[in-house]
């Protein structure tokens, strides 16, 4: 079921989510699922569970976008583990949608999670991945990307966004 992505401005999204204590259940198995279909409805890569209003610290991500399903990755209570390099990409997000900007990340990231069974899992990532790492991984703990560009721009899209909040656009 293709769920609804909470917006900029709803507080489950600057506030670090809840670890994950059950596992291996149906509710578990359906909000990833759910997850899943509502990124690949949003023509995205990642997406934490703070953006469909649920303060879990569940992440999902596939970077082919749904082209190959060996590339799907759940992350359930992950930390960043190693951090090597840096990139600088333009990024955006499903919960701040029409707002991209330059974002510096590392060029290559281990991540330490658990499955959707509880098992432990080891990940690295280069790249696109990396940078899908630490968004999602940022998103769990209450941060969002434009918390990475400078005052300034982060300004300009908080008073772009409340003109359209009062314009009734940004619901």
């Amino acid at each position: 079921m293709v769920r609804k992505i909470v917006k900029y401005g709803e507080p489950v999204l600057e506030t670090k989510a809840k670890t994950v204590e059950q596992f291996d259940t149906p509710e578990l198995k359906q909000t990833i699922e759910d997850m899943f279909e509502t990124m690949y409805a949003a023509k995205g890569v990642g997406l934490a569970a703070p953006q469909i209003g649920l303060s879990q610290r569940i992440s999902v991500i596939d970077i082919s976008v749904g082209e190959d399903e060996t590339k799907k990755l759940v992350l359930i209570n992950p930390e960043i583990t190693f951090r090597e390099g840096e990139q600088v990409g333009e990024e955006g997000c499903l919960s701040i949608p029409g707002f991209r900007e330059p974002v510096k990340r590392a060029n290559r990231v281990s991540v330490k999670a658990q499955n959707e069974r509880g098992e432990q899992v080891d990940l690295e990532g280069e790249e696109l991945l990396a940078r899908a790492f630490e968004h999602e991984i940022d998103h769990l703990n209450g941060v969002l990307f434009i918390s990475h560009l400078s005052a300034l721009k982060r300004d300009i899209i908080r008073r772009k966004i409340k003109k359209l909040q009062k314009a009734g656009e940004w619901d």
